[in-house]
C-alpha cells in the first residue's frame, strides 16, 4: 500500500500544472480519453487488459483516438491499412526518440544522441550488420554449439524428469545467448551464469514499472540488482572472455573511442542489449514449446519435418546432442515456421510507438487526415489485427499450419477483401524492426529442433491451460500467467 501511495503522490508532483491545465481537443485532433488519475490517466485500465480496452475504445470513436496513458498522449492508429501512412512518415515521426530515452531511463546508461555524452545512435546501429548475412550464419553456429552444451549439462537419461517449463526455458535460453553473444570464461563460470539468470529475474519484473518511468528508488532492490548485472559487462571482465561475438566486439569497441563514457555506463549498454536479446526471446520460447507440447498434431508435423530436414542435411540427431545446420536448413522449416509464427500472433502484444517532432497534420488516402503536437506519440498496437476474425479465422484457437500454403510460407491475407500489407508484426515495422529478429527466429528453431527430436516431452496432466499475463502489454511477448509442470526424457 505504501508504494502505491508513494508512487501516486510522485505522479500528483510531477504532472499537477498539465492536470490544472488540462488539455482540450482541437479542431482536426482525434476523440480524447484523458482519464481522471494524474499522470497516469487511462494506464490502469489500458495496463488491466489492453487488447479489450482498445477494442472498447474503437467500438466507441473508431479506428483512431487518443489516449492519456502514463504521461504520455498517445494516438492509436488500429486501422492495418493506415499503417503504411505511418511507417513511410518518418520526418515528422521519430521511431527512435521514446526507444532512447526508455531504454536510457530502463537500463541507466547516458541518452544517445544527448549533445553532452554526443554518442551516435546512428553509428551504433551501424553494427547491426553483424545480425545479419554470413554474420548470422556464424551466430547462428554458435548459437548451436551452445544450445546443444547447455543441453548436455542437463545429463539427460531414459527416466522421466519433471520441471516448470518457463523455468526450463529460461534457464537453457538465457545461458545459451549470453555465452554466444558474450562468449566464455576462461574458468568454470556456472555458478556466475545461475546468479545472473537469477538477478536478470528479478530485474525482467520491473521492467514494466520502470519503462511506465516509474522511479527505480521506488522499486525496491532494482537499482542494486541492476548494478550487479551491469558488473558482469565491465571493460575488464568482457576482456577476459573468450568467442565474443562479432557484433559485441564491435559495439565494444566503438563505446571505447568515447573516452569521456565511464566503465559502467559502456557496461549498462551491453546489459540493454543482453536483454534485448533474452527479454522477449525467452517467454517466445515458452509459448512455441508449449502450444506444441500441447497439440499432438501439431507435434508430430513439426517432428516430422525437422527430421526430413536433418536427413536431407546428412546430419542425425542422438543424446550427444551434436548436429549442425545451416540457415538454408532453419529456413526450410516451414511448419516449424509456421508454428513459431502462430505462437507470435497469439501471445505478442509489442506497441510501435513514434513520436510526432512537430505540430503536423498526418495524412491517408481519400483525404483522411489527423492534427498531432510535437511530443505526441503515435501507436500502432498489432495485437488488435492478430486477433481480428477477418484476417484469421478463429483467431483465439492456435493453428500450427495457418502460415502454410501448397508447402510453402504463407504471406497472402485479406481484411474486408483488400490485401494486406501489415499482418503479423511482432517485431515492429518499418526501419524500427528489431535488428535481432533474425537471429531471434533461428535460435528459437534450434532450440526446438534440440528439444522436439531428441526428447519424449509431455504436459503433466491435470495442468490447467496457461493465459496471458498483461503486466508487459505495449512491451514484446506476453509471459505467461502461470508456470505449468512438463516431463521430459531422452527419446529412445
Amino acid at each position: 500500500m505504501w508504494f502505491v501511495l508513494a508512487v501516486i503522490l510522485v505522479a500528483v508532483a510531477l504532472s499537477l500544472g498539465k492536470v490544472l491545465l488540462g488539455r482540450r481537443r482541437r479542431p482536426g485532433e482525434p476523440p480524447l480519453e484523458q482519464g481522471w488519475i494524474p499522470y497516469f490517466g487511462k494506464a490502469f485500465e489500458f495496463h488491466r487488459d489492453s487488447l479489450q480496452f482498445l477494442l472498447s475504445h474503437q467500438q466507441k470513436w473508431g479506428d483512431i483516438f487518443t489516449v492519456y496513458i502514463a504521461g504520455k498522449y498517445m494516438t492509436f492508429i488500429l486501422n492495418p491499412f493506415l499503417y503504411q501512412f505511418v511507417v513511410q512518415c518518418s520526418k515528422q515521426l521519430d521511431f527512435q526518440g521514446f526507444s532512447l530515452v526508455t531504454s536510457a531511463k530502463v537500463f541507466g546508461h547516458p541518452y544517445l544522441n544527448d549533445p553532452k555524452i554526443p554518442v551516435s545512435n546512428e553509428e551504433i546501429h551501424k553494427y547491426y550488420s553483424y545480425l545479419m548475412g554470413e554474420e548470422l550464419n556464424i551466430l547462428n553456429g554458435s548459437s548451436m554449439k551452445n544450445l546443444q552444451r547447455v543441453m548436455k549439462q542437463e545429463q539427460l537419461g531414459p527416466e522421466w524428469r519433471t520441471e516448470n517449463m518457463y523455468d526450463f526455458c529460461c534457464r537453457i535460453i538465457t545461458e545459451a545467448t549470453y555465452l554466444t553473444l558474450y562468449g566464455r570464461a576462461p574458468k568454470d563460470e556456472q555458478e556466475e551464469i545461475t546468479e545472473l539468470r537469477k538477478k536478470f529475474i528479478k530485474f525482467d519484473k520491473m521492467f514494466p514499472y520502470l519503462v511506465a518511468r516509474i522511479p527505480i528508488e521506488l522499486l525496491g532492490n532494482t537499482k542494486v540488482i541492476r548494478k550487479e548485472l551491469t558488473s558482469y559487462f565491465t571493460g575488464r571482465r568482457l576482456n577476459q572472455r573468450l568467442n565474443i561475438a562479432n557484433v559485441i566486439k564491435k559495439r565494444k569497441n566503438f563505446l571505447e573511442t568515447y573516452s569521456y563514457l565511464q566503465d559502467h555506463q559502456r557496461a549498462a549498454h551491453h546489459f540493454a542489449f543482453l536483454w534485448a536479446a533474452v527479454g522477449n526471446t525467452v517467454p517466445a520460447v515458452f509459448w512455441a514449446l508449449y502450444y506444441l507440447v500441447k497439440n499432438p498434431e501439431a507435434h508430430a508435423a513439426a517432428c516430422d519435418e525437422i527430421q526430413h530436414v536433418f536427413q536431407a542435411a546428412g546430419q542425425r540427431t542422438g543424446p550427444d546432442f551434436k548436429f549442425s545446420l545451416n540457415k538454408e536448413d532453419l529456413d526450410s522449416m516451414v511448419i516449424l515456421g509456421s508454428a513459431i509464427k502462430e505462437s507470435f500472433r497469439l501471445c505478442s502484444a509489442s506497441m510501435n510507438i513514434r513520436t510526432a517532432k512537430e505540430d503536423f497534420t498526418l495524412k491517408f488516402k481519400e483525404e483522411q487526415s489527423i492534427k498531432l503536437r510535437k511530443g505526441d506519440c503515435v501507436a500502432l498496437y498489432p495485437q488488435i489485427l492478430h486477433m481480428d476474425p477477418e484476417v484469421y479465422e478463429n483467431p483465439e484457437v492456435y493453428k500450427y499450419n495457418r502460415f502454410v500454403e501448397n508447402g510453402m510460407e504463407k504471406t497472402t491475407f485479406y481484411k474486408g477483401g483488400r490485401k494486406l500489407r501489415y499482418y503479423l508484426m511482432p517485431f515492429g515495422s518499418g526501419s524500427s524492426m528489431c535488428p535481432g529478429r533474425h537471429f531471434a527466429v533461428s535460435e528459437i528453431k534450434i532450440f526446438l529442433s534440440i528439444m522436439l527430436t531428441t526428447l519424449d516431452l509431455e504436459i503433466i496432466e491435470g495442468e490447467k491451460p496457461v493465459g496471458l499475463n498483461n503486466d508487459r502489454a505495449g512491451l514484446g511477448i506476453l509471459l505467461p500467467d502461470s508456470d505449468v509442470q512438463f516431463r521430459y526424457k531422452l527419446h529412445q
